[in-house]
């Protein structure tokens, strides 16, 4: 059992620095879904393996829950705003976002520093997050520019 709160526990993790992404699913419904998620790592280079985690009150945990594939954009150092919007909850997302569409319908941000387009392979219960394992089917990267960085409470650009 744990002794840490969780107010100390956030506090020593925005000592680390992470990548800002937007993952998103396409609903049953034919809707888009995203949100802004720190919490997505590399897991394998073969086969080509990532992961997300997917807050168990997220606005898109249905949709993540009910999907079959993922896209993640990983934004921009320029691109602060859309992870504010993709962040605020109950906001229309996508109003004004501009953005494509992958092989699989998914959207893809536009001027994102990086896209990867998942098969998700497995979901694993990990406290109050689920972990979404997807494989990576596509990829997409710009040579130019930096990514947007989270850290202690605010995004920032790698210096």
């Amino acid at each position: 059992m744990s002794h840490v709160d969780a107010a100390t526990f956030r506090h020593a993790l925005g000592r680390f620095p992470s990548g800002v992404t937007v993952v998103t699913v396409r609903g049953d419904d034919g809707l888009d879904y995203g949100m802004t998620v720190s919490a997505f790592a590399s897991l394998s280079l073969e086969p080509p393996l990532v992961l997300v985690c997917i807050g168990d009150d997220a606005t898109i945990a249905g949709a993540v829950a009910a999907a079959g594939h993922f896209a993640v954009s990983v934004l921009s150092e320029d691109q602060t705003a859309i992870a504010q919007r993709f962040a605020e909850p109950g906001a229309d997302r996508f109003a004004g976002a501009k953005f494509s569409r992958g092989a699989d319908g998914l959207a893809l941000i536009d001027g994102a520093a990086a896209h990867l387009e998942c098969t998700i392979v497995a979901r694993h219960r990990g406290g109050d997050h689920t972990i979404v394992v997807g494989e990576v089917t596509a990829a997409s990267a710009v040579e130019a520019g930096c990514p947007l960085v989270y850290q202690r409470g605010e995004y920032k650009r790698v210096q």
